[in-house]
């Protein structure tokens, strides 16, 4: 049995192919509404949103609009990758202390951040602290659940290896555990990282928590439909440039694994 890369043309073409895409997108959203599809009022052509996207990116505001986002957006990730990694380990590591939270877990996770809208209104106004309450709730149980199952895969054997070799607990966690459960770490930071950007903006849309958010419903009471549309682009934009960065990151920091290294076998 061996193992061989990828075919190249295969992988080269699909980049292509999203660019084909988005480029159909945009004729299709240039010519519903020229064609009388749609009312214009609704839908601008797409050569009117990105000259509405000129517009805006020339102006203060939407600058520090976007500084405001990313930075809620960062910081939140961040504050729940760290409390996702340290509790994943600390619960994982103690069959005790997994089953005693299994059942809060599961109960917790499942619960919609936009719920705790009014609860963060309550403490925070519309403050950042709201729209960081919001993003560290999505983005936590993200990585808590991958950490979990990363250190749930952890080969008994190897452990008990480094036991009998009386490893200390740090050096069985640095040397056996954090290799096997980094893959999953991973995943859950690349999961996080959307849902962490997809909460940012709900709450600033929802709450007026500064940033993107807020100035979508200003443009959208303002009636200015083409930088409520230039806006939206921006977020997703955001979107496509914050799972490529995870990817990278992550291809990068794990070319070791299997999964990465992007072998099959033949």
């Amino acid at each position: 049995m061996t193992t061989a890369r990828r075919a190249g043309p295969a992988r080269a073409g699909n980049p292509l192919l999203g660019v084909a895409g988005l480029a159909g997108l945009l004729l299709v959203m240039e010519l519903v509404p020229r064609l009388g599809l749609v009312d214009d009022r609704f839908l601008p052509p797409a050569s009117r949103i990105g000259a509405a996207l000129a517009t805006e990116a020339g102006t203060a505001v939407f600058w520090a609009a976007l500084w405001d986002t990313l930075f809620a957006w960062a910081l939140g990730l961040a504050l729940a990758v760290g409390a996702g990694v340290l509790a994943g380990i600390v619960i994982g590591s103690v069959p005790l202390l997994r089953a005693l939270t299994a059942s809060t877990v599961e109960f917790l996770r499942p619960i919609p951040s936009v719920a705790l809208i009014p609860l963060a209104v309550l403490l925070y106004g519309t403050d950042l602290g709201s729209t960081l309450l919001l993003v560290c709730y999505a983005a936590f149980w993200q990585v808590l659940v991958q950490v979990l199952y990363g250190v749930a895969d952890v080969d008994p054997v190897a452990f008990e290896t480094a036991r009998s070799f009386r490893f200390s607990a740090w050096a069985r966690i640095r040397y056996v555990l954090w290799p096997t459960a980094l893959p999953y770490v991973f995943t859950g930071v690349r999961l996080a990282a959307s849902v962490a950007l997809v909460l940012a903006i709900t709450a600033e849309l929802v709450i007026g928590s500064p940033g993107l958010g807020r100035e979508i419903a200003v443009a959208q009471a303002s009636e200015a439909v083409p930088t409520m549309y230039a806006l939206i682009v921006v977020t997703g934009l955001l979107g496509v440039l914050i799972n490529l960065l995870a990817r990278t990151g992550e291809r990068r920091l794990l070319a070791w694994h299997q999964s990465v290294r992007g072998e099959v076998t033949v």
